[in-house]
Parts: structure tokens; C-alpha cells; sequence
């Protein structure tokens, strides 16, 4: 039917017009930000799924940069065992003179020495954190995140190496019985700082191990992801020139819609 009053043919081609602007301007805007998802219109459930993957990116992100603190500072206490290890070295060197009936030197010295090294020993310990009652000599908790189970244990609690802890304190070499006597506790302490070495080498290897790991998550919700927000370029350059071309066909076809009318008044002549 031709009619003055409605004209359908442009109707519809005004409708697929506004039809095809909104799809060039949707895939302008996804190449425009690299976004698939740019609003929660665009896929709601979608975007849900993604903010917990990215949720999950920052923290386990996070908890790398906490893993690699904690090690550091275990590194730190390490370092200072071995130092207290030859420490302990030098100790029973001087014991062990001084517990020599043929020595015919002067024990005082060495003893002066001796309790120079137990002083040494605390002061160490004391700036490694695990003196009695340091803040490391604790049952350390370190969060790393990825899971129900987000916490790496340190367990440092026997790790006491101040004089007290590896009980050489208040030990003497000034005879040949006391120096004896503490050859003995300095083969005590040998085994105490062991431990201490262990639990701190254990505490080293766990958190390695839940670096790599969260590591590992991090890729894995990185690219879970972006397979849900990020836009596939190719695709949507491929709908920018197909809705760009749909736009002007149908700027096309709409004016020769509006054109139609003009054609009725011929009917009139």
C-alpha cells in the first residue's frame, strides 16, 4: 500500500539504522578499550565470573610480594645462624685449649675471650629476631592467599639462639674442669642451632614452594580472566567494518525511503 500518512519502507530502515549504530559504536568502543565487557550490560554474568578472577589476581598477587618478604627475612636470620655457628666454632677452640692440662698459658685470657663471644652470641641473636622472647621466635604466619589454606607456617618457636637458648650462658674456661664442662654445652649448643637451622631452612623451602604456586595462580586467573573481559581484536575490527557498511547501506536505503512519498505525487498529475 502506498500512503502520504505512514511511510513504513523508512520506518524500518531508520530502525536498522539505529540497529547498526549502536553495534559500530559497541565494537568502537571494545577495540577503543580492549574490553569485551565495558559495562555489566554487556554480559553480567559474565562480569561477575571476572571481578572474582580479578579479586583472586590481587591478592594471591599480594601474597607473592608477602612470600618473598618473609623469605628475605628468613635469609636475613640464616645468614646470622651461620655467623652464630662459627661463633660457637671459635668457642670450643678456646675450650678446648684451655681444657689441655699442658696449657701453660694464661686462662684468663682465653676466658676473657670466651665471654666475649657469649656476649657476641646475644647481640647477634637479638638482631636476627630470636633472642628469648623475639618477635621471630614464634610460630610465624605468612598469607599468600590462592585457597581455603592462604597461610604458610614458620614454626620458630625452638629457635632460640641467644647464650640462654643454646645454653652456654654464664659458661666459663677459666680451669681445665670448667673448660670440660663447656666443650660439653658448646656440643649442646652445636645440636640447639641445628634445630634452629632446620626450622628456618624448612620455613625457606615452604615458602619457595608457595611462591611457585601462587605464581602459577596468578597466570591461571590472569588468563581465566581475560578470556571472559577482554575484547578479541580481530573479531571486533571484523564488526566495525561490517556494521560501518551497514550504516551506510542503510543511510543508503532510508533516503530512498524518505524518496518513496515524492514518487505518489505522480499518481496525482
Amino acid at each position: 500500500m502506498i500512503s502520504f500518512q505512514t511511510n513504513v519502507t523508512a520506518l524500518v530502515a531508520e530502525q536498522n539504522l539505529s540497529t547498526n549504530q549502536m553495534a559500530e559504536s559497541t565494537a568502537i568502543t571494545r577495540l577503543t578499550s580492549g574490553y569485551r565487557i565495558n559495562s555489566s550490560g554487556d554480559d553480567a554474568a559474565g562480569l561477575s565470573v571476572a571481578n572474582q578472577y580479578r579479586s583472586s589476581t590481587a591478592e594471591v598477587t599480594q601474597g607473592v610480594q608477602n612470600a618473598n618478604n618473609a623469605l628475605s627475612q628468613l635469609q636475613i636470620v640464616d645468614g646470622g645462624l651461620n655467623n652464630i655457628s662459627n661463633i660457637l666454632d671459635r668457642m670450643k677452640t678456646l675450650a678446648t685449649e684451655s681444657a689441655s692440662g699442658t696449657f701453660t698459658g694464661d686462662r684468663t685470657i682465653l676466658d676473657n675471650e670466651y665471654q666475649t663471644l657469649l656476649g657476641e652470641i646475644d647481640r647477634q641473636a637479638t638482631n636476627i629476631g630470636l633472642n628469648t622472647g623475639g618477635g621471630l621466635a614464634a610460630n610465624l604466619s605468612v598469607y599468600v592467599g590462592g585457597g581455603a589454606d592462604a597461610t604458610v607456617a614458620v614454626n620458630l618457636t625452638t629457635a632460640v639462639v641467644d647464650s640462654t637458648g643454646l645454653t652456654v650462658h654464664g659458661g666459663a674456661i677459666t680451669s681445665a674442669a670448667t673448660a670440660t664442662t663447656a666443650i660439653g654445652a658448646i656440643n649442646t649448643a652445636i645440636g640447639k642451632l641445628g634445630t634452629a637451622q632446620g626450622a628456618v631452612g624448612a620455613g625457606e623451602n615452604d615458602l619457595g614452594y608457595a611462591i611457585n604456586l601462587a605464581n602459577s595462580q596468578v597466570a591461571s586467573f590472569s588468563s581465566a580472566n581475560s578470556r571472559i573481559r577482554d575484547a578479541d581484536i580481530a573479531t571486533e575490527a571484523a564488526n566495525l567494518s561490517k556494521e560501518q557498511a551497514l550504516t551506510q547501506a542503510s543511510v543508503a536505503a532510508l533516503a530512498q525511503a524518505n524518496a518513496m512519498p515524492q514518487a505518489v505525487l505522480k499518481l496525482l498529475q
